[in-house]
């Protein structure tokens, strides 16, 4: 091994190795796990948030092959229509051409050969993460098998009377020229305003005053609405009233929606451009009117001088008018939520547009597709982690609406419907198909539909098109490679787990379980790990706006001031926004960002990873762990310094020392802990149970322990001690290689040889199962004894400034006869250890000098303060540690008297609460004691 850990020298090496080696295919054998990737857009990069999530993923993939599971963590990427067309439309715009220039076939394949150029960055950086992911399997959601699988479900589906083409509202990006998904709006606060209006009766006996922010939509008002039990307004429900800056009349109407308390109490009602209006429109049966054309501006259902306009050019318009003719009655400042495209950053429009749907929400839909998804989840079949997601997943769902399913793109799925020259709707999986299962003769040609298909449908098919469902037989890649066959690969189904996050719960998760559940029959996954979102130190959410973004490569690679500061900044058009930004990055990072390697990026997520909403990413956490790493990459040195020549023989009896034993013991316990933690996705606790073991048992505790017997004169007790060693690091690093895979997979290839190991790879070894390790708690007693005095006689030291060379006396008063015992065995080790004289025993009622004291249960470990120790500071620390223990008894105190705690927590746990009060009061009482003697 290298005098020194450097990270960026062994991962390329040992990823490459791995993929080469086929060990992240399916084995073949043991219990089918696998894992779904949620396919990153094909458009996109690694960011925070994917590095987080496929950490889990690959933690739980290699954990899961080591205990002998069948594993397959199937990738693939997103077509992702709507942020790939623009990428390749926003290439034309710089050559001065639209797509409409090249038409819809050449604009595709300008598209794919973007595709194939740039498609493989961010699969590619995925392998900087080391993902244990068969790559021989990548899918695309637009690959032939899958696009088939898109065409039979729509197909099926629509001949099932559960898809449906209608004029229904939808959200609107006029830029692009689409409808798109609640997903891909931002609900963004803006400054702006709201308006009074009054609106006359007809009769001009009375008036009402309504309050909006969208004055221009009154142009599309059908209707005032009141709330049914506001007294000031019964008089006038069913007037009819004259519409300002129009020649229509339109009613009064009584409607529970209204709150009474907002503005004046009345609200106009535009079913054409307001979700919340069209429900009461159809409540009311009021005719919709839309006044804007597909690109915004105002169409001829609006009056001739508004027509043409702009919506926000009208808007102008419009108050102008209202003011001229004395009718707008107030205008005052309003903090808004304005729904924004996260594509185009066009202001969403409200639109009524004909779609294709799929039908959720009729008596047929409901018990078809969504009732199954529902009882899948309420019924046990599906888990969500944390339990609390499940409530927002089954509350969506009981009030589902349709799901609009047409996009007006070219990058896509087209739909598979056709028309007819008189508009007859014919659908197939392709023309002929059509034209087979029509039910009335074509009148002459037939043209297929022009829009394609939500990105998110072909993703609800995740689970089992990418198994190969509905092909017979292997489905092959463009190079003839076989990717799926649903023959063999239906075992997957369901998976294990899908690790997601909380915001795509609708969008993506509910809609696989409708699915899946529909055409196989099975649910698509047993548990829904749903993870949290990453945040800055400062748990903002990170933003490019905000300068506080970070890239994982350049917390993997290290990135110099600079060029850093070059890299945020190269998209921020506003100077403004961009000297901000550049401010922050040189407060932040002076010195640029450290490497830390792929490893320690990857046991910070591990240690992040609990069951919260958000988490806060803290570099100086993640150069805490390239230390951890550090840590161990030193203790295998000092292992292997240690060793002979060759393979090691294992004692014929057994580990002879009481430290092997012991380490084995804890060793033991920390496995067992894992795996518990392993099942209840709890990372963060996984982490650090090792964390705390590799370092502060085994690379501190445990080397120092190793030495006497190492430097002694027992060569059974040597041998024997250099075995354990090995053998425990060995252990070690195959409980660590799920966080940690680069580092424990260098080491692992220096340690195997000594224990005779042929496995090729790190990943080939069974995990650890530590019911084969054999417990000695007498052993684990006894050391634990040992490493609390010692602990004491250095705690001494460090906080009363005695040199670490400097050999002191040691005195040991009260204690009982297991403490003399101890004493007498381990007085050797403590000696050379501790650097003290050999312990002597203070018997009771013996004069006792002046002395700093530890304790040990009763035992008192002291060291005489005479011409070492300043007598007030001792004063002062046990002063601090009688606090330190009041605090701990108080927590242990503040659990036991909680009723929840000790009705709802397991027996052992409450019975551990208790001995802790027992033994801190045996603590407390020695320390009082120590300082009255200290007057």
């Amino acid at each position: 091994m290298e005098k020194s850990f450097e990270p960026s020298q062994i991962e390329s090496k040992w990823y490459a190795a791995w993929e080469a080696s086929g060990d992240f295919k399916p084995s073949g054998h043991g219990e089918p796990y696998c894992i779904l990737l949620p396919p990153p857009n094909v458009t996109g990069t690694l960011h925070m948030g994917h590095a987080f999530q496929q950490t889990v993923m690959d933690m739980l993939i290699r954990y899961q092959r080591m205990r002998g599971m069948n594993t397959l963590w199937q990738v693939g990427t997103d077509h992702a229509g709507i942020a790939t067309q623009k990428i390749v439309e926003n290439q034309l715009a710089v050559e001065n051409k639209t797509r409409h220039d090249l038409g819809r076939e050449a604009f595709i394949e300008r598209v794919w050969q973007w595709k194939e150029e740039s498609g493989s960055t961010i699969t590619n950086q995925m392998r900087r993460l080391g993902v244990a992911a068969d790559w021989s399997r990548e899918r695309f959601t637009m690959d032939p098998g899958l696009s088939a699988a898109v065409r039979k479900v729509f197909v099926d589906w629509y001949r099932a009377g559960l898809i449906y083409r209608g004029n229904r509202l939808v959200n609107w990006d006029p830029a692009l020229g689409t409808a798109v998904s609640d997903l891909e709006v931002n609900n963004v606060e803006r400054d702006g305003h709201l308006w009074s209006i009054r609106y006359f009766t007809v009769d001009g006996s009375d008036s009402v005053v309504v309050a909006t922010t969208r004055p221009e939509t009154m142009l599309g008002d059908v209707a005032v609405a009141v709330h049914p039990e506001d007294e000031r307004y019964a008089h006038l429900v069913g007037k009819l009233l004259r519409l300002p800056l129009s020649d229509r009349e339109i009613p009064v109407i009584a409607d529970d929606y209204v709150d009474r308390e907002f503005g004046t109490g009345f609200v106009k009602i535009t079913p054409a451009h307001d979700f919340n209006d069209y429900a009461i429109g159809q409540r009311h049966h009021l005719a919709p009117i839309n006044i804007f054309t597909l690109d915004a501006k105002v169409n001829e259902n609006a009056p001739a001088k508004y027509q043409g306009l702009d919506r926000f050019e009208a808007r102008k318009r419009v108050l102008a008018d209202l003011e001229a003719e004395g009718l707008l009655v107030e205008t005052k400042p309003h903090k808004l939520q304005v729904p924004v495209s996260q594509r185009s950053d066009a202001v969403i429009e409200p639109m009524l547009t004909d779609q294709w749907f799929l039908d959720l929400t009729s008596e047929k839909g409901r018990k078809e597709i969504t009732q199954p998804a529902l009882d899948a989840v309420r019924g046990g079949e599906i888990k969500f982690v944390p339990e609390n997601w499940s409530t927002t997943y089954t509350q969506w769902l009981d009030n589902i609406q349709d799901w609009c399913i047409s996009r007006q793109l070219w990058w896509g799925h087209r739909i598979p419907a056709f028309y007819d020259e008189a508009g007859n709707i014919f659908v197939g999986e392709d023309e002929a198909d059509a034209r087979a299962h029509a039910t009335v003769a074509p009148v002459g040609a037939l043209r297929q539909d022009e829009d394609v298909l939500d990105t998110w449908f072909s993703s609800a098919l995740w689970p089992f098109s990418t198994m190969g469902w509905p092909m017979d037989g292997p489905v092959k890649d463009e190079h003839g490679n076989v990717v799926a066959n649903w023959e063999n690969d239906n075992v997957f189904l369901p998976s294990a787990v899908l690790v997601t996050g909380f915001d795509i719960i609708f969008f993506w998760v509910a809609r696989m379980v409708m699915a899946t559940k529909y055409f196989t029959g099975r649910v698509p996954f047993r548990h829904v790990y749903i993870n949290a979102i990453v945040r800055d130190a400062e748990g903002q959410k990170m933003s490019k706006s905000k300068g506080n973004t970070l890239d994982p490569l350049d917390l993997i690679d290290g990135i110099e001031l600079e060029p850093l500061v070059a890299k945020s900044t190269k998209s921020l058009l506003i100077p403004q926004v961009r000297e901000k930004v550049e401010k922050r990055i040189r407060k932040d990072y002076p010195s640029g960002i450290p490497a830390i390697g792929t490893d320690a990026l990857r046991f910070t997520f591990a240690a992040l990873a609990s069951y919260s909403r958000t988490i806060n990413f803290d570099i100086k956490r993640a150069e805490g762990y390239k230390a951890f790493c550090n840590k161990l990459w030193n203790a295998a040195r000092f292992v292997l310094m240690n060793l002979p020549e060759g393979e090691l023989a294992a004692p014929a009896n057994g580990p002879v020392t009481e430290a092997e034993r012991w380490i084995l013991t804890r060793l033991k316990q920390t496995l067992t802990e894992v795996e518990q933690h392993f099942a209840s996705y709890r990372f963060d606790l996984l982490a650090q149970e090792l964390y705390e073991f590799t370092w502060n048992e085994f690379c501190d505790w445990f080397l120092e322990l190793s030495k006497p017997a190492l430097n002694g004169d027992d060569a059974v007790a040597a041998a024997s001690t250099r075995h354990t060693l090995v053998v425990v690091l060995e252990t070690v690093l195959r409980a660590l290689h799920p966080i940690v895979p680069f580092i424990s997979e260098e080491i692992w290839q220096a340690v195997a040889p000594k224990l005779r190991i042929d496995a090729t790879y790190l990943l080939e070894r069974p995990w650890p199962n530590a019911g084969e390790i054999v417990a000695d708690d007498a052993a684990n007693a006894e050391i634990e004894w040992f490493k609390a005095v010692l602990s004491g006689i250095r705690r001494i030291r460090a906080e009363m400034n005695i040199a670490p060379g400097k050999v002191i006396p040691l005195l040991l008063a009260d204690g009982d006869a297991t403490d003399r015992a101890r004493a007498a065995k381990f007085a050797a080790q403590i000696s050379f250890l501790a650097r003290v004289d050999a312990p002597q025993w203070i018997e009771a009622g013996a004069d006792e000098p002046a002395a700093a004291a530890a304790v040990v249960g009763s035992l008192r470990v002291l060291i005489p303060l005479a011409g070492l120790i300043d007598l007030g500071a001792e004063k002062t620390r046990l002063a601090k540690e009688i606090a330190r223990i009041e605090g701990e008894i108080k927590k242990c105190e503040g659990k036991l008297g909680n009723a929840n705690f000790v009705a709802n927590a397991p027996v052992e746990v409450v019975a551990q609460e208790r001995q802790r009060i027992t033994d801190w009061g045996v603590q407390l009482n020695a320390l009082r004691e120590q300082s009255q003697k200290l007057g």
